[in-house]
């Protein structure tokens, strides 16, 4: 019996690296010992110290964010494995929920990954997020907060004060409850 091709599947190059890179990060965190992912990320910056300095393009058509851009606030400074995915989605669907709560407590949320300018732009609009997304298409700015996977950023969060000082640092985050995490450690950092 001769079986009829019903649809053709068609994945691009670009694509299919996405989706193998992303089944090797989800095989690499559920498969090994956390304490090796973590170490994959490299060197985390020290808390208490100055945050390492970035600039990246945003989807906010503001051309580039800084760091320095924002002294006199709080940063959320989260790193996530590309848009459109399941748990990224999630994540950012509870900062974007949460907003409010972060306003209050003069925080900004910002997002990076390796994602383009155009991935994040498309990912804001269908998400309805409320707040940038720096593009890091070559890692460098991941690298610099030990969240890089070699292809990918790692999901770490990273809590600045208004100073510029790494307060707090969070390591193999889960996107569920991430967000209630932040809030209640910039309670305690503020308190």
């Amino acid at each position: 019996m001769r079986l009829k091709n019903t649809f053709l599947l068609t994945i691009n190059r670009d694509n299919f690296v996405r989706i193998l890179s992303i089944f090797a990060l989800f095989l690499f965190v559920f498969c090994s010992n956390p304490s090796s992912a973590l170490a994959l990320g490299g060197d985390q910056p020290t808390v208490d110290e100055p945050a390492p300095e970035f600039v990246l393009p945003t989807n906010t058509g503001d051309g580039e964010i800084s760091l320095s851009d924002y002294q006199g606030k709080w940063i959320v400074l989260y790193f996530y494995p590309a848009d459109f995915t399941s748990g990224c989605t999630v994540e950012a669907r509870r900062f974007q929920q949460d907003i409010a709560e972060y306003e209050a407590r003069n925080a900004q949320i910002i997002g990076v990954s390796v994602d383009d300018v155009d991935s994040h732009r498309e990912f804001c609009d269908a998400e309805g997020l409320k707040f940038p997304l720096l593009a890091d298409t070559d890692g460098a700015v991941s690298k610099d907060y030990g969240s890089w996977l070699g292809i990918m950023s790692l999901r770490h969060t990273y809590l600045i004060n208004p100073e510029g000082i790494l307060k707090k640092t969070f390591l193999g985050v889960r996107p569920n409850t991430h967000s209630q995490e932040v809030l209640a450690s910039l309670d305690q950092l503020q308190g």
